[in-house]
């Protein structure tokens, strides 16, 4: 039995523990949960569902973050 599991997180293979709830992956990916929208598995997941649902290994995550301000800086990389 493997202790991790590989989901693709924005394009790229993130090993995992098993049963990790989505906000904790996503807050230990360095991610504010205040300020994304989650594409999970194909289909957007209402922030409603997130502490019900469980990493399973092939899962596929799209992560889209707010970004604010209106100034000319240089946009923010993931923080994958």
């Amino acid at each position: 039995m493997s202790l991790m599991v590989t989901v693709q997180v924005n394009g790229q293979a993130v090993e995992v523990p098993p049963g990790r709830t989505l906000p904790n992956f996503l807050e230990q990916l360095g991610y504010d949960l205040r300020l994304v929208a989650l594409e999970f598995n194909g289909e957007i997941l209402h922030r409603q569902h997130w502490f019900h649902t469980r990493i399973q290994e092939g899962d596929v995550l799209e992560v889209v973050t707010v970004v604010g301000g209106g100034g000319s800086g240089t946009p923010l990389e993931p923080p994958v």
